[in-house]
């Protein structure tokens, strides 16, 4: 049987689901242009006459059942299947249900199961026809180009209208809801419910371009053209406002290009970093792998060894050391230490007599027996010729292009790439001091004994390499060897020897910024903290001790107290003679204090006079507790002034003592729990968030000096400061005469405003006071730069920044009051501190 164009109209199931604003236009233009009365008339004779010619009675259908499905179901009373037919129009006149359905024309149940596969195959066939459309690249195109997709979506209208208007798979335009549903599931098994629906709906409303359609079409192409337009407008702006830059600014193409070049690198290092585990600027977060103190200090360690000086130049023949006014040709080895000297005969050692006679004394051991017997004193010794052979290559190398500074340069690197990293657990580590320090003339601190004396040059067999078991050894130069190569990984250092001046080790160890050194400082402030929690009972416990029966106790207790108080280092037992007369707590002589009843309107005052490390001057006036002063009667008693003040203890019995009171607790722990201690308080009294930049940045470097006052790190004033603060000065006055004239000018402009007010006199006056705001600011910053450098210039703080304050009270501090961490670190402090800027946050207080 085959199905006529209008056939099944009446068991045809309509949906539930409401229909779109599209398909309510779309239906009403399919009915204007379809159906005419004629047209209905014509069908309906048909229907009946086709319906006439059956020989058996039918049985009315009965109302359609809904299923589960939500689907309508006509069924009869021999249970026929499901009837399924596609609608062609659908009437214009409105349903008077939801689920209303047109029951006038009727279809036999024989008819309908003689039909239904064809029906079925008829309905798969048209999906599939309108798939494609649904998920085409037309589609796709649309939503990226409109302008490529408005003309493929006109085409596809114009071809879609022709197969409609010729019948092909009847004259349906519409499919009814399961063929619907059928469709969806053959083309679009694996798309999720949202994109079916909004592909869908656009397939269908592409269907038949409406009037409607066709406007929005056009609309949408106005709006797309403007659109162009507006960026080309922006774009010619930019491009005049970037020309208007390179004229101003010539070199901004350059930076440009570099800045691009740097992102690019940084995209390369970004996509590398997948690939392998480290990049070269990839930073190794160690203390996120959580801290294994098992005794041992890494896993594996291998290097490339020390990196020795080069060898020996010989002056040029033109170039003569004078003895009593006569040129000696010294012999290789005296020469090269007659050259030491002759360097720094411009530097203030070349003065001090212990100096010269050390000098003097070992230079005479390198010379021959024949140099010996015509050099008999250093005052004859004219090394002027020498010395200005020198100065002229210094003022040579300052001379070099840019070309032959880029050389040196390149070679620098090579030599740092080489022998400057090491690989520690599989990591790229830098090695702090891979060079072996070149022979020379020892200067010391302050006035040591043996300032002068020659450090002479270390060989390769007297280094011992300390590297992992399997690695790569590494080679001696040629025609030497090592000392000794050991595998012990309970040490962090990679190499090992012996100066001669002061017989002490000298060692090849990381940088700074390694994990060792990181994880040591780490462990330091830890140990710090926790002291926080115990300096009670410990300040109790000393307290006690200076009533105690034993001398030896009561000298510990008021030793402790100093540390303490004072942040007084704890000093170590020295060879008489053979170091510089530094001392420390423990090693306080009677010659170091003088006391005082009454001073200053205050008791019990102790005066403290003395060298400390460095060849540094203490000098400090505290009050003491009495107990503390009767004490230190009683310990200076019948002794001289260069007798040991506590003569019964020494630095490892304090320590000793405080290990048992805390695990790890030592007398430098005091130091710099103070130390932290003192820059947490201060940072709170003195920082408020209402604070400038400048004023926040001062409050910080006070709180700073503070700490190095009472850790007496002190320094000559540096020599070009008379310099710089007059230049300061110079700069505050010519800042102060700027503002003086600016607020000339915003009297005189707020005067003519008043007098006749305008919009431009109204705009001079709001331009004036902002100039004068802007130069009280510029001179608020200078004034706060002299108060700075002024307070500092004889105070170091960067040593107890780098050494004795914990780094998270500083970067807390500055992530609390928005201070950037460049401003209280620079790259190098960074990179030593990254464990702490990576783990701590504005609420941390030591």
């Amino acid at each position: 049987m085959k199905l006529e164009d209008n056939e099944g109209h009446g068991g045809a199931k309509t949906s539930s689901r409401k229909r779109t604003p599209s398909q309510s236009k779309r239906d009403e233009s399919l009915t204007d242009r379809k159906r005419s009365k004629d047209g209905e008339k014509e069908t309906e004779s048909k229907h009946k006459a086709k319906h006439s010619s059956s020989k058996q009675p039918r049985k009315p259908l009965q109302e359609p059942k809904i299923t589960s499905s939500g689907s309508l179901k006509a069924a009869s009373d021999n249970d026929h299947a499901d009837v399924e037919t596609k609608g062609v129009d659908v009437d214009p006149s409105p349903p008077s249900g939801k689920n209303a359905i047109d029951l006038n024309n009727n279809i036999s149940a024989k008819d309908t199961e003689s039909d239904e596969r064809k029906v079925t195959k008829m309905e798969i066939q048209e999906v599939d026809l309108f798939a494609p459309i649904e998920h085409s690249d037309t589609e796709r195109s649309y939503k990226k180009s409109k302008k490529s997709g408005d003309s493929q979506k006109d085409d596809n209208h114009k071809h879609k209208s022709r197969r409609s208007k010729k019948g092909h798979h009847g004259t349906d335009k519409e499919k009814n809801p399961e063929q619907r549903e059928a469709g969806e599931k053959s083309a679009n098994r694996s798309d999720g419910n949202s994109k079916k629906r909004k592909r869908k709906d656009s397939c269908e409303s592409d269907v038949l371009p409406t009037v409607d359609s066709k406007k929005e079409t056009g609309v949408k192409k106005e709006n797309a053209k403007k659109e162009r337009e507006k960026k080309d407008i922006g774009s010619k702006d930019k491009k005049t406002t970037d020309e208007n830059k390179r004229k101003k600014n010539p070199e901004g193409k350059e930076e440009s290009k570099k800045k691009k070049k740097k992102n690019d690198g940084d995209e390369d290092v970004k996509t590398k970093r997948g690939e392998r585990k480290e990049g070269v600027n990839s930073k190794w977060k160690w203390w996120e792998e959580g801290n294994i103190n098992n005794g041992n200090k890494w896993t594996t360690l291998e290097h490339k060894g020390p990196l020795f000086p080069p060898e020996y130049e010989p002056l040029p023949n033109s170039v003569s050391f004078f003895y009593n006014g006569n040129p000696v040709k010294l012999s290789l080895a005296a020469e090269e230490v007659a050259t030491f000297y002759a360097k720094m005969l411009d530097h203030e050692y070349t003065t001090k007599s212990s100096f010269q006679e050390n000098f003097f004394t070992d230079w005479r051991e390198e010379m021959t027996a024949e140099e010996r017997e015509q050099i008999q004193k250093l005052s004859k010794c004219d090394f002027t010729h020498i010395n200005k052979y020198f100065l002229e290559k210094s003022e040579e190398k300052k001379a070099m292009t840019k070309e032959q500074k880029q050389v040196l340069k390149e070679e620098t690197n090579k030599l740092m790439e080489e022998y400057g990293f090491c690989v520690l657990d599989g990591h790229r580590e830098k090695i702090g001091n891979f060079r072996v320090e070149p022979p020379g003339l020892f200067r010391g601190r302050g006035e040591h004994p043996k300032m002068g004396k020659l450090k002479k040059r270390i060989q390769p067999e007297e280094i011992t390499i300390n590297c992992s078991k399997g690695s790569n050894i590494p080679v001696a130069p040629t025609g030497h060897r090592w000392r000794k190569v050991q595998h012990d990984d309970t040490v962090t250092w990679l190499a090992s020897w012996v100066e001669n001046v002061q017989g002490n080790f000298k060692y090849v160890m990381l940088n700074p910024s390694s994990k060792l050194k990181g994880e040591k400082d780490w462990q330091k402030y830890e140990v710090a903290r926790k002291l926080k929690l115990k300096v009670e009972t410990i300040r109790r416990l000393y307290r006690e001790d200076w009533k105690n029966r034993e001398m030896k106790t009561r000298q510990r207790g008021v030793a402790l107290y100093f540390i303490d108080k004072l942040a007084l280092r704890a000093g170590n037992e020295k060879e008489e003679s053979e170091t510089a007369d530094t001392v420390g707590c423990c090693s306080l002589r009677v010659e170091h204090i003088t006391l005082h009843q009454e001073k200053g309107g205050q008791e019990f005052m102790v005066e403290f006079d003395f060298l400390g490390k460095d060849s540094i001057r203490y000098y400090n006036e505290v009050p003491v507790e009495g107990r503390v002063f009767k004490n230190l009667k009683l310990f200076m008693e019948n002794k001289e002034p260069e007798d040991d003040l506590f003569d019964r203890i020494n630095t490892t019995y304090l320590n000793k003592h405080l290990n048992q009171s805390m695990p790890g607790l030592t007398a430098k722990v005091f130091r710099t729990f103070n130390a932290s201690s003192t820059l947490q308080e201060q940072l709170n009294k003195l920082t408020t968030a209402d604070m400038s930049l400048e004023e926040k940045l001062l409050s910080y470097n006070r709180a700073n000096r503070a700490v190095a006052i009472l850790c007496n790190h002190q320094r000559a004033a540096p020599k070009t400061f008379e310099k710089s603060m007059q230049n300061l000065q110079d700069k505050i006055a010519q800042k102060q005469q700027q503002l003086d004239v600016a607020k000339k000018e915003l009297k005189g402009a707020k005067k003519e405003h008043k007098k006749g007010g305008t919009e431009r006199t109204r705009r001079l006056v709001e331009k004036k006071e902002s100039v004068v705001k802007r130069l009280e600011e510029q001179l608020k910053k200078l004034q706060l730069q002299m108060t700075d450098r002024e307070e500092n210039k004889v105070i170091a703080l960067g040593t107890s920044k780098l050494n004795y304050l914990d780094p998270r009270i500083s970067v807390a501090w500055c992530r609390k009051f928005n201070v950037p961490i460049e401003k209280i670190y620079n790259k190098t402090q960074r990179d030593k501190f990254a464990w702490a800027i990576d783990m701590t946050e504005e609420d941390f207080q030591f």
